[in-house]
């Protein structure tokens, strides 16, 4: 049997990979000027907490069909599509400051563009994954991911408010413009091939996404996994709305504030470095369990930060727990779904996963607005300490077999 070439030697994965990472970067860069910008416009949390939600409302609507889609088209040509249209979604934005013509309302138009974008891309992704990398590599490849997304989270934000202090509140969505456009080069160039060699004759649209919806749902464990996340969301989409604006309570300037999203990424480079060798090292349940309770305590200490650089401490910490919950979970997941049902299995997956998303950003704006930041932060930490119990007494976390033994006796 030929041996499976070690991921760096993989040509295919780290051309994906580095198109990601380096889009990761511009989306970071820009991620932060979004409510910093409307907050400028408007001086309204409640604004800025809508645009966050509006990026993540298309999950809702189109995670299903598209799954089902995602596993008959060219999966490849779905991602250079999405990429290309997400570059001219961001770049209307500083089209529109040069003509003095951007309002509240576009704004709102290109964070929802993008995010249904997203969606396309993302589901295609994750359905591709398989396809560059082998199977016992996935955990691998999959903290590479966290890796280089810690590194974009480092740099991203500090690189965005530099830019739009610096040299103008256009230049941060200049830049995440031409990073969709350098991950869409990268896809161009990969040889692998991410259709499926025979999609089915007949197009079932309603048949197709049920059939991955009665696969998830026949997984407990996966079923679970999928509603867990989706909390664990919920919490993380108002995260950045609550440091911005604590942060702002605390004497923090829009620099100092992305200084702190950058000593966040610091704890994301390091988590995603030890990810896979916690999941080698201990059980599936064991790592679930303990990564809900750090995050359910770490983020109740938000109420107490003295100032605006131990909210980078924090935040470093909390990021370091969450990719190692997401390298063992998603390498977990990818491994035991079918390649003929990862579209619409995945779909499923994030439709619970994302869709609560919209929700933690709206209320967290609203909540901020009219009753303060710090019931905000007591109101998603009691969020995370029940899921805390949950995942706790549930048995098939718990329990969970390794994935080799799992992927066994899983259809």
């Amino acid at each position: 049997m030929v041996e499976a070439p070690r991921l760096l030697q993989n040509r295919d994965f780290m051309l994906l990979w580095g198109g990601q990472v380096v889009s990761t970067l511009g989306s970071m860069a820009s991620h932060v000027i979004f409510p910093l910008l409307i907050l400028a416009i408007t001086e309204s949390p409640t604004a800025a907490g809508i645009a966050g939600a509006l990026r993540f409302v298309p999950y809702l609507v189109l995670s299903l069909p598209v799954g089902a889609l995602i596993d008959r088209w060219d999966r490849k040509r779905v991602m250079v599509v999405s990429d290309l249209g997400r570059a001219l979604a961001v770049g209307s934005i500083p089209a529109a400051m040069a003509l003095d013509n951007l309002t509240l309302a576009h704004i709102y138009i290109v964070c929802f563009v993008e995010g249904s974008l997203f969606v396309f891309f993302n589901i295609a992704e994750v359905a591709a994954l398989p396809r560059v990398v082998p199977r016992a590599q996935l955990p691998e490849a999959t903290a590479y991911n966290e890796a280089g997304f810690g590194v974009a989270n480092i740099v991203g934000p500090s690189m965005g408010t530099i830019l739009y202090q610096a040299f103008g509140r256009a230049v941060p969505f200049i830049v995440d413009a031409l990073t969709y456009l350098v991950s869409l080069a990268s896809l161009l160039a990969m040889r692998t091939e991410f259709k499926r060699e025979s999609p089915p004759a007949t197009l079932d649209l309603r048949g197709e996404i049920a059939a991955g919806l009665r696969w998830l749902w026949s997984k407990p464990l996966i079923r679970f996994m999928a509603f867990l996340t989706g909390g664990i969301n919920l919490v993380n989409a108002a995260m950045p709305l609550l440091i911005i604006v604590l942060a702002k309570e605390l004497g923090a300037g829009d620099a100092q504030i992305g200084i702190i999203f950058s000593i966040a990424g610091v704890g994301a480079i390091l988590g995603s470095l030890v990810g896979g060798r916690i999941q080698r090292r201990f059980t599936f349940g064991q790592v679930i369990v303990a990564t809900m309770w750090v995050e359910a305590c770490g983020f109740l200490l938000f109420v107490a930060m003295p100032g605006y650089l131990w909210l980078g401490v924090l935040a470093a910490l909390l990021s370091f727990v969450g990719p190692i919950y997401n390298v063992v979970q998603f390498s977990y997941r990818v491994a035991l779904i079918p390649d003929e049902l990862q579209g619409r299995v995945n779909s499923t997956f994030r439709l619970l996963a994302f869709g609560f998303m919209p929700l933690g950003a709206a209320i967290s704006g609203i909540v901020i607005e009219h009753y303060g930041v710090q019931l905000a932060i007591v109101l998603f930490a009691a969020c995370l300490f029940m899921l805390a119990i949950f995942t706790s007494l549930n048995r098939h976390v718990r329990d969970a077999p390794s994935i080799e033994r799992a992927s066994v006796v899983t259809p």
